[in-house]
């Protein structure tokens, strides 16, 4: 760490919040699946990472007597780290309060930390990096001032306590540490995110933005009289003593750790009819709408990482490191995000600002974190690994990260276009500034205009930023080679999406020549081509391949169609494969969507409306699949780099009969008017994944089909 004129390293982190949410408890490190596989430190190792942030937490370790520790699973894992040549920095409180026994308004909190501390350097002494408490002035602002978080206080004089609190147990950390390894260095985590105004607010911002230092001025010794905030800690109820101790500087951050999201900046608006879908809110002497600031024309050029580094550096002159980048979005935004923190990272360091590291934070994702953890939805956002597949399976962000890593640039097409916080379309409408804009870049060539799926992925790939064509047969048509051949000559796309085919299964019998043609002889012949111009392929195929009586099936299970469009579809499944190695077969089902009148589903919600009875069969067990999550997650597959064959379907197995009920249920309608009807013997071509159940739970995309498609019908 101490080579200021090195290369600049690749950090990593693994989320580890514990956090506690009334008498509820969030570990990030078991909702992640991380607590139980350790393999993942060889994973993490294989990146070239020089550093990890990793958890050595006082809540698990010592969760319920401070006697009584137990180091087992950390020992186990941070020897692992040592073996492979990984510098640790040990985290022991990562937006929590501490264990049972003590909270952050607990004038004891210091101590009690302290004392941990001391038995976690004993443990590990060959730790040199250390981090007591990770943003602690995020965590007091969530605890203590907006009760996100457990003491769950909504006070200002409770927010300075608990501050003061985490800074004292800071500073008497790191001396009980240093008691035991002389070298140990601070390494101090914060969100330094600025707020912008409009005119009338700008004494808030003002103040917020005094206030996003206070955290590293209390540990810098800078916080004395004079301080825009000694007087308010003291009136709060900080003891004299305490900020004496911190005015030190004895505290002071051996390295500053930036942890910068697109959202930490914000802009404070009064003109609350400008924003009719954000709740305002206010001081008590304004009323204001708090927005994202990167949503404001008038403020390009002054959001972002490199602002924020280059103020810290004025402010404290301290090296720097950024801790945490991480995009909880599309795969595409993740890695723009990602790539933009790197470069802006090389800025600043060309302009002499002394800036060690960035940090791959959330390697293994993060649970509910879009709800700050105050809700048990299930939402994950995927990190350089996705851990929801058995084993954790890499992402396009590892692929960036051992190139980050080993001091190469690496490159990919979604790059060729900038994230969703510098295109146009992301401003707020009273922006005077146009909100679209054309997109420029390597193609993503999409077949299939006129249908369901092929539309989907267009609008899909605008609102991601993906330059694309979506061809109809009269540009692309599958049963011409030379069609094809024209087509890739002309367009020269970084990828194939083959969304066309024939789609009517009740007609696949009789026109059977024109089913088989398009299904499975077109898909061979583009196989062919796109594996020899070296473009990758995502082609489509479905449930049907199977002869649903043992489902729900997995991908190695063997197929045995027994009619003519399952057939069909198992042709161009082998076929694909044999042919180009790059391939990914999507296997999927039961489409339903805001953007196709003639699903089911919609079926279903038109009648439920008009309050007539409607019919679905009990016997048929399918996996209703969105289509939208469809292309999003088959989208995260190809930039990912993908091959083979994978089932994408919404979680959960319904019967017709049972899908059309709950559609009723969570659109308000009388359930009653869902009448059971019996057809054929009845199939189980429902599908389950051993790659990894990428799409969320089917009840959360009825949901969000039903809070679309329901005004339009009420209409």
């Amino acid at each position: 760490m101490d080579d200021v004129n090195g290369r600049l390293e690749l950090w990593g982190g693994v989320e580890c919040s514990t956090t506690r949410v009334g008498d509820a408890w969030r570990d990030q490190v078991a909702e992640t699946g991380h607590r139980d596989r350790s393999d993942d430190m060889d994973l993490i190792a294989d990146l070239g990472i020089t550093a990890l942030r990793y958890p050595i937490l006082w809540e698990s370790i010592s969760p319920d007597d401070p006697s009584k520790l137990d180091f087992a699973w950390t020992d186990e894992r941070l020897a692992r780290l040592r073996d492979r040549g990984v510098r640790v920095i040990g985290g022991l409180c990562h937006h929590g309060s501490g264990p049972r026994y003590t909270d952050l308004l607990d004038p004891a909190f210091p101590d009690k930390l302290a004392d941990f501390a001391a038995r976690a350097a004993e443990r590990y002494p060959w730790i040199e990096d250390w981090t007591p408490v990770n943003e602690p002035l995020t965590t007091a602002r969530f605890s203590a001032l907006y009760g996100h978080w457990y003491p769950h206080k909504r006070d200002f004089g409770a927010f300075l306590r608990a501050l003061a609190h985490e800074c004292s147990g800071t500073l008497r950390a790191m001396r009980a540490i240093r008691a035991v390894v002389p070298s140990a260095r601070l390494i101090q985590t914060e969100d330094l995110g600025k707020i912008f105004s409009t005119a009338p607010l700008r004494y808030q911002a003002a103040h917020e933005n005094e206030r996003r230092w206070l955290s590293l001025d209390l540990l810098c010794g800078r916080v004395r009289k004079g301080h825009a905030f000694y007087d308010a800690m003291r009136e709060s109820g900080v003891s004299k003593p305490l900020l004496d101790e911190l005015a030190s500087g004895e505290a002071t951050p051996d390295l500053i750790g930036i942890n910068h999201y697109v959202t930490s900046e914000r802009f404070l608006d009064h003109r609350l009819h400008l924003y009719p879908d954000i709740a305002p809110g206010g001081n008590g002497r304004h009323a204001y709408v708090d927005a994202e600031a990167v949503r404001v024309a008038a403020l390009s050029g002054k959001t972002g990482p490199g602002p924020r580094l280059r103020e810290a550096w004025r402010r404290y002159h301290i090296p720097m490191a950024i801790t945490e980048v991480h995009h909880g979005c599309t795969r595409d935004e993740q890695l723009r995000w990602f790539a933009e923190v790197w470069r802006a990272a090389l800025d600043v360091r060309e302009e002499g600002v002394d800036l060690r590291a960035v940090t791959l934070w959330s390697l293994f994702g993060n649970v509910d974190w879009r709800s700050l953890l105050t809700r048990q939805d299930g939402v994950y956002d995927v990190g350089a690994f996705d851990a929801r597949s058995q084993k954790p399976r890499a992402t396009v962000l590892a692929a960036a990260a051992r190139a980050f890593a080993h001091g190469q640039d690496f490159d990919h097409p979604v790059l060729d276009t900038p994230g969703w916080w510098r295109r146009g379309e992301r401003l707020y409408p009273w922006n005077k500034r146009s909100r679209s804009s054309t997109l420029q870049g390597r193609t993503l060539l999409i077949t299939g205009a006129t249908g369901t799926l092929g539309r989907a992925f267009s609008r899909i790939s605008d609102h991601r930023g993906l330059p694309h064509l979506l061809t109809s047969r009269n540009e692309l048509d599958l049963c011409s080679a030379d069609s094809i051949r024209s087509a890739l000559d002309r367009h020269r796309p970084w990828a194939v999406v083959n969304a066309a085919g024939f789609v009517r299964v009740q007609d696949a019998e009789r026109e059977r020549d024109a089913c088989f043609a398009a299904n499975s002889h077109g898909p061979e012949t583009l196989a062919q081509i796109c594996a020899e111009a070296g473009v990758p392929l995502v082609t489509f195929s479905s449930d049907l391949v199977f002869n649903g009586r043992q489902g729900p099936y997995r991908e190695e299970d063997p197929v045995n169609p027994v009619g003519a469009y399952g057939l069909s579809k198992a042709e161009a499944e082998s076929r694909v494969l044999r042919l180009a190695e790059q391939a990914l077969v999507i296997r999927t089902a039961a489409f339903f969507g805001p953007w196709d009148k003639y699903n089911f589903a919609w079926h279903i919600l038109n009648g439920l409306a008009r309050g007539e009875p409607v019919s679905a069969c009990p016997k048929t067990i399918v996996s209703p699949t969105y289509v939208p999550d469809l292309c999003h997650a088959a989208l995260d597959l190809l930039i990912d780099g993908e091959q083979g064959v994978w089932h994408l379907t919404n979680q959960g197995n319904l019967s017709w009969h049972e899908f059309a009920r709950r559609l009723a249920e969570r659109a308000g309608y009388d359930g009653a008017l869902v009448q059971s009807v019996a057809s054929g013997d009845g199939a189980n071509t429902a599908l389950a994944s051993g790659r990894g159940a990428l799409l969320r739970p089917v009840d959360h995309a009825i949901d969000a089909f039903v809070a679309e498609v329901k005004p339009m019908i009420a209409a």
